[in-house]
């Protein structure tokens, strides 16, 4: 899976498993020690996190190349776009990014081409507008993702929705599909579910 924070990955890793019959990978996120740390001092801990991710993501996609039909719920390829992001306003420095994406490419390098760890069998992007990313994020209630508790988040939200349109027209590591998170409300619309599904099924049968 892809998508922006609050486009609905992680509900949508847990209905495909079960579709599949296969196991759902979930990122570190209500289990992180560093992420509450990086809202109260990103220029301090943007770069431990990245690192923080990098090196709990390698660990599950390890796994999950051992299981058949395995679903994460984010790809390592776009913790990239995030961290520019934060360089960009200011909340890391150039040079981190930098060396942060120089440092996957060499571990992706010495993936061999047998562990076929490289790339997934397919990438799915949920896409959301930043109005229903917003209601989901203040939904779920994490105190450090709240506006009301930091309005500068607003604007990170924003410029972080806008920038997956870009990211996903760009990759071209794997087969890649994108939903529609708006038009199909997968987590409380039984038809929408099916639909998407069976967009999904598709997708997997022609890759």
């Amino acid at each position: 899976m892809a998508g922006t924070i609050g486009a609905g990955k992680t509900s949508l890793t847990d209905i495909l498993a079960k579709h599949l019959g296969g196991k759902a990978y979930y990122e570190s996120v209500d289990n992180n020690p560093i992420l509450p740390l990086f809202y109260q001092d990103p220029q301090k801990y943007g770069f431990l996190l990245q690192i923080y991710f990098l090196n709990t993501r390698l660990d599950q996609i390890h796994e999950a190349q051992q299981e058949a039909n395995s679903v994460l719920d984010r790809s390592i390829f776009e913790d990239a776009l995030l961290f520019q992001l934060n360089a960009d306003l200011g909340r890391a420095t150039q040079t981190e990014v930098d060396i942060y994406k120089e440092l996957v490419n060499n571990v992706l390098e010495e993936v061999s081409d047998e562990d076929q760890t490289k790339t997934p069998d397919l990438l799915i992007h949920v896409r959301v507008s930043l109005d229903t990313m917003l209601a989901r994020i203040k939904k779920r209630g994490r105190p450090y993702e709240q506006i009301d508790q930091d309005p500068d988040l607003y604007q990170y939200y924003a410029d972080l929705n806008a920038r997956y349109d870009a990211w996903f027209d760009q990759y071209d590591r794997s087969p890649k599909l994108q939903i529609n998170g708006d038009e199909f409300n997968f987590v409380e619309d039984e038809k929408a579910k099916e639909h998407v599904l069976a967009l999904i099924d598709q997708k997997l049968k022609e890759v």
